[in-house]
């Protein structure tokens, strides 16, 4: 029964929680979510059902996991579900509620799920959607067959209530090896829709679909200029590239620059790229090279190219607005990408700049120049900003030999978590023996992330030392002290409860070895 603070018509608060477990959860939480289904299949409220249906369809890999978790329950007792043998039940009763029926529909047994299918199909109710799709692609001939010819009908009588439904579940269902038919009717649906339809599908439809409803607008020529300009928002990239590409080419046709200079003035590069592609095709040099100094290389390299064709030194440029004292964040790899290690003076007095983001553009550009200034880049290891601290870090990895060998293990000890990322960083290309030690000494950091990292180096180390077939490369030699050795052995016993134990006796074998 409904409880004494559920509201008719709204999820129930169990159910919720349930939900929110299932979604990364294992078996024992897709079981306790099967029984909160049925605790609201016994309430008989409708609404409820059907909203809770509706919250379960908006997760459709959820959806998935427990169709194959109902499908997949034993047939024998005492593990058979209880939950799964009361929806088949209620299948005989003219009042089956909608929750029932989608719990049957995935039944182990073919016969329970061909006769949900039916049930379904008398309902036509639009939460149950998303279960039908799931049933055209079953194993069984005759559950796919009732299934398929029901979502056809279905789609072809009343799309505006069933075709949103569907869409997502098909997105799942495509990957199968019987889903073919699922997603050849929803296309055929979603071509036929009028454009309204096709609209509010797109708004909750998964990428992969809404990048298939785009690409049928604009291979039957549905979308204009106007719409193609408005697509270049979308959330996904994909759609957003294709959509100014369209755009692009078509002003290029009919020489509209105002298109052009919009999409040029976009925030997302590969949408810049294009306007500025179509710009230079025109002609437009002066235009393009204007964006010398973009924050994104494709652009830069676009505009270096109308550049050149104006006549305009780019290097010249970039050197030129680095010199100024405040340069763009793109005149500095601009410059790094076009300029040689004798730019690196100009590079040096960025290294101090207040601006975090220049501190940390001069240090990525010296890198790709080769032409680190070790002792200048050695203090920004212990800059303010996060940033600046993980450049110089990767700046100075390839040279990290040079630096002096407490400096890895002091930045280790400290407790700012970007330094400590910075010196495992530097420790990464050191000797095996030190390596080890810098894993040991963060496989229980408070930084998840760094932790994670620690236990998947360790874990590489340990399989390193065994020798899967006599022709593989042989375990890498550890260069001991005795005092070392005891330290990694006392480490290691201390790393237990964060490793596996094949991983801490791989590593003890290690060490007793060497």
């Amino acid at each position: 029964m409904i409880g004494a603070h559920d509201t008719p018509g709204a999820v129930p608060p169990a159910v919720t929680e349930a939900f929110a477990a299932a979604v990364g959860g294992n078996h024992d939480d897709l079981q306790r979510l099967l029984a909160a289904l049925s605790v609201v299949d016994a309430g008989g409220d409708v609404g409820a059902a059907r909203a809770t249906l509706r919250l379960l369809a908006g997760q459709p890999r959820l959806l998935t996991r427990l169709d194959e978790h109902v499908r997949r329950s034993p047939w024998r007792a005492p593990y058979r579900s209880s939950e799964v043998d009361r929806a088949a039940a209620a299948l005989t009763r003219p009042t089956v509620g909608p929750v029932a029926v989608a719990v049957a529909a995935s039944h182990p047994d073919g016969r329970v799920r061909e006769r949900a299918v039916r049930v379904l199909l008398s309902r036509s109710v639009p939460e149950l959607t998303p279960f039908l799709v799931l049933r055209t692609a079953d194993w069984a001939r005759p559950v796919r067959d009732a299934a398929r010819a029901g979502l056809a009908l279905l789609l072809a009588d009343e799309p505006a209530t069933h075709l949103p439904a569907a869409v997502p579940a098909t997105a799942l269902v495509s990957v199968r090896s019987r889903g073919g038919f699922a997603v050849q009717q929803v296309t055929a649906a979603l071509q036929a829709a009028p454009a309204r339809l096709r609209a509010e599908v797109a708004r909750s439809a998964p990428a992969a679909q809404r990048r298939a409803l785009f690409e049928l607008d604009l291979a039957h020529g549905r979308l204009r200029v106007d719409d193609l300009l408005a697509a270049v928002v979308d959330r996904d990239v994909r759609v957003r590239a294709r959509a100014a590409e369209a755009a692009a080419r078509e002003a290029v046709w009919t020489g509209r620059l105002p298109v052009l200079h919009r999409l040029s003035g976009n925030r997302h590069a590969e949408v810049r790229a294009l306007g500025l592609t179509g710009l230079l095709r025109l002609g437009r040099h002066a235009e393009v090279a204007a964006f010398l100094d973009d924050r994104h290389q494709l652009v830069r390299a676009i505009a270096r190219e109308a550049a050149r064709r104006e006549g305009v030194d780019a290097a010249a440029a970039y050197r030129t607005a680095v010199s100024a004292g405040i340069p763009g964040v793109g005149a500095v790899a601009g410059l790094a990408e076009v300029g040689t290690d004798r730019d690196a003076a100009l590079l040096h007095p960025l290294l101090a700049h207040p601006d975090p983001r220049l501190r940390t553009a001069a240090v990525r550009a010296l890198a790709r120049l080769g032409a680190v200034p070790v002792p200048l880049v050695v203090p920004l290891l212990r800059d303010p900003a996060a940033g600046v601290v993980r450049e110089a870090a990767t700046a100075l990895r390839p040279i990290s030999g040079a630096l002096p060998p407490e400096l890895p293990w002091a930045l280790l000890a400290d407790e700012r978590v970007a330094l400590r990322r910075a010196g495992y960083r530097l420790l990464g290309t050191r000797p095996p023996a030190l390596r080890l030690r810098a894993g040991l000494l963060l496989v229980e950091d408070p930084d998840p992330r760094l932790a994670e990292r620690a236990r998947a180096d360790l874990t590489g180390l340990a399989r390193a030392t065994t020798r899967t077939y006599h022709w593989g490369a042989p375990p890498p030699e550890l260069e001991l002290t005795a005092p070392l050795r005891d330290e990694l052995l006392r480490l290691a016993a201390a790393a237990a409860p964060a490793l596996a134990a094949r991983t801490v006796a791989r590593l003890t074998d290690w060490l007793h070895r060497s």
